[in-house]
């Protein structure tokens, strides 16, 4: 091979070396489907049923996935829950946010004791 050849084709092949790494996708600890456009919708006044179906809808796929919703997740769907009067429903989304983000248990207990419990 000519050392000419070599010393300008050896940048390239480092370049496609450092980029073919970038091509595997890391991997995530939660699974967001739809719950930031779900917190956007809930923002401009989409109605609150529809919120709710999308993200029950995203909980069943996070939970066939093996993945973990993101924090806020629940404690946003609870809120849903309780502005449509379903407060049982309310009561178990924040104390399913509470169990899995212990870091949230100041605030979910004060919408635990809100909703009545």
């Amino acid at each position: 091979m000519n050392k000419h050849f070599i010393g300008r084709a050896l940048p390239a092949l480092v370049l496609i070396a450092c980029f073919s790494g970038c091509a595997n996708k890391p991997q995530t600890l939660y699974s967001w489907g739809s719950y930031e456009s779900q917190v956007y919708a809930h923002l401009s006044g989409e109605s609150r049923e529809k919120q709710i179906a999308a993200l029950e809808r995203d909980q069943e796929i996070i939970a066939a996935s093996g993945k973990t919703a993101p924090p806020g997740f629940y404690a946003h769907l609870g809120m849903l829950y309780a502005e449509t009067g379903k407060d049982d429903q309310a009561i178990a989304a924040f104390e399913t946010e509470k169990t899995r983000f212990p870091e949230a248990a100041v605030y979910m207990n004060f919408l635990l004791k809100k909703y009545g419990k």
